[in-house]
């Protein structure tokens, strides 16, 4: 009738832990961080309460990862998020020097226990993206954009960046490492640390998480002979980029192109392509790829195909800008001292996995979909309203949820060939200076992209034609084919090298002895060498 209103009642049930452990919950997100995980974690790590109080560890450790879940919110902000969904079982309010207490008694270990607990493939092998043939392709990356409080304890470990141009960095950075699964960009492995430390020592940290189901991709600056060698140890197959500077030697030239090379006595194949992309808008953009691979068969791993799959590395990429963009919001990390940055970043480490989990487990419910067309923003904002409304917090394992509800509904168009601008937006960046000299201005979708294997020259009139300058080692090798069966001395190849200037006579020296500890050359007496067996291969 004109002028009545219905009132309807609405009511809910909501199923949380009782007492003083009722705030300690991730809404939804709970489902992946169990009460009785989070217990044992406390317990291996020995920072369950000694007696129970208003605020008991297990409330802590999850009011530290919704922290981070509200990064912009302070510590009495993300306390009322926690319990504005429980309003009516009356939980106390702390005070902000309580919530700091806890966290200064529960340390980083929990956190950290809690990341290695839910670090790992995420996917199912058959699921779209994850495998090239029957590996799982992952990769390595580093991101030194995270920022930590201008305070003595943080610059005792951490110190500052200097600058491209001169001068010190604003804050202390904080240089993360992970190994990243590019089908889902779910986390198999992280370390942190101080931007001193290059990011092929942090890598060496994370081999162990890789075994014989992996391919590795990852680029220059994990191109380095030690590094390749310890990668290709651990089982697991690799495409890396090397620098064009590198000239490895040749073994064996394949029918498509590529050749095989050794380095520390271990067999890799080398492919050389030009890859060229042309824009909608008809912006031409090209590149020399050099790419080192333990996949030595090109039939089965063709050269252009492997050229496609290098690209897919760029996921790792995708991780970083959903953690330090999509969930961290830019911020500059909150803690003032080391303990509390390890807190931090290992507690958003986890949370960020879980919320790929959950984005995966959404994403097989529709078999055949690709996990990259989920939308990490959906997920993040789905889960902080499920976290604000106490919801789902004991919901049936086998349900996707509201989470995996709302991803669905939201899920991106199959993925376009694209290029980004890749411009440096903050002005005190030590990379800020003139953008990329063959890139758009603004990002632009591709409209063809073409791929040219490069055969490997095999004389230098044709090196010289190739702009592919030979180095000392392969004109070494070039010379001892020649005669295969005989013993050089180190003065007869430089002067079969016109090497007169003594510098380069002594740098030719110094490479002859490295080469011979490689097992490239067998060193019959002193100062006399003949080629090994396995680098007698034809270059035809």
């Amino acid at each position: 009738m004109p002028g009545q209103s219905a009132i309807t009642t609405f009511t809910r049930t909501i199923m949380v832990s009782s007492g003083v452990f009722s705030p300690g919950h991730l809404g939804e997100l709970t489902q992946y961080l169990p009460f009785e995980l989070v217990d044992d974690v406390l317990d291996r790590t020995r920072t369950v309460q000694r007696r129970l109080r208003r605020l008991p560890s297990r409330v802590g450790v999850y009011f530290v990862l919704a922290m981070c879940l509200f990064p912009g919110a302070g510590y009495l902000r993300v306390w009322d998020k926690l319990v504005c969904g429980i309003r009516a079982l009356g939980p106390w309010t702390p005070s902000e020097k309580a919530l700091r207490e806890v966290r200064r008694r529960l340390g980083p270990a929990p956190f950290k226990k809690l990341f290695e607990v839910v670090a790992g493939p995420l996917a199912q092998p058959s699921t779209p993206g994850v495998c090239y043939r029957h590996w799982r392709t992952v990769a390595f990356d580093g991101c030194s954009s995270f920022q930590a409080p201008d305070t003595p304890g943080n610059l005792g470990v951490l110190g500052k960046t200097r600058r491209h141009r001169g001068g010190l960095e604003g804050y202390p950075h904080v240089r993360l490492m992970a190994l990243c699964e590019t089908g889902t960009r779910g986390l198999l492995g992280a370390v942190f640390g101080p931007t001193s430390e290059g990011e092929p020592d942090y890598a060496r940290r994370l081999l162990s998480r890789l075994d014989d189901s992996m391919l590795l991709l990852a680029d220059r600056g994990f191109s380095g002979d030690e590094f390749l060698n310890e990668v290709a140890d651990t089982g697991a197959q690799l495409l890396v980029r090397a620098t064009l500077r590198r000239r490895p030697a040749v073994i064996a030239v394949l029918p498509d192109g590529s050749y095989l090379t050794r380095l520390r006595g271990r067999t890799f194949r080398v492919i050389e392509a030009d890859v060229t992309a042309v824009c909608t808008d008809g912006t031409r953009i090209g590149d020399r790829y050099r790419l080192i691979t333990t996949l030595l068969d090109h039939r089965s791993d063709p050269a252009d195909r492997l050229i496609a799959l290098y690209h897919e590395r760029w996921e790792v990429e995708v991780s970083f800008l959903a953690l330090k963009d999509t969930l961290f919001a830019g911020h500059v990390l909150r803690s003032a001292d080391h303990s509390g940055l390890e807190q931090e970043l290992w507690a958003l480490l986890t949370l960020y996995q879980i919320l790929c989990r959950s984005m995966v487990d959404a994403v097989e419910s529709r078999p055949g979909t690709d996990p990259d067309r989920a939308s990490f923003t959906v997920a993040r904002h789905a889960a902080a309203e499920q976290l604000m409304s106490a919801q789902g917090i004991l919901g049936p394992a086998d349900d996707i949820g509201e989470i995996g509800r709302s991803v669905l509904a939201a899920l991106h168009p199959t993925r376009r060939p694209r290029t980004s601008a890749r411009k440096v937006k903050c002005p005190m960046s030590q990379y800020n200076g003139s953008p990329s000299e063959n890139r758009p201005r603004t990002s632009q979708r591709i409209a063809t992209v073409g791929v040219t294997v490069l055969s490997h020259p095999a004389n230098p009139e044709e090196s010289a034609a190739r702009d592919r300058e030979p180095g000392f080692r392969e004109l070494t090798l070039r010379l001892l084919r020649t005669e295969s069966d005989r013993a050089w001395r180190t003065v007869e190849i430089s002067r079969a090298l016109g090497i007169t200037v003594t510098s380069r006579y002594r740098s030719l020296c110094t490479q002859i002895n490295r080469w011979a500890e490689e097992a490239m050359l067998i060193r019959e007496s002193r100062g006399k060498y003949r080629l090994a067996p396995e680098w007698l291969g034809s270059v035809n």
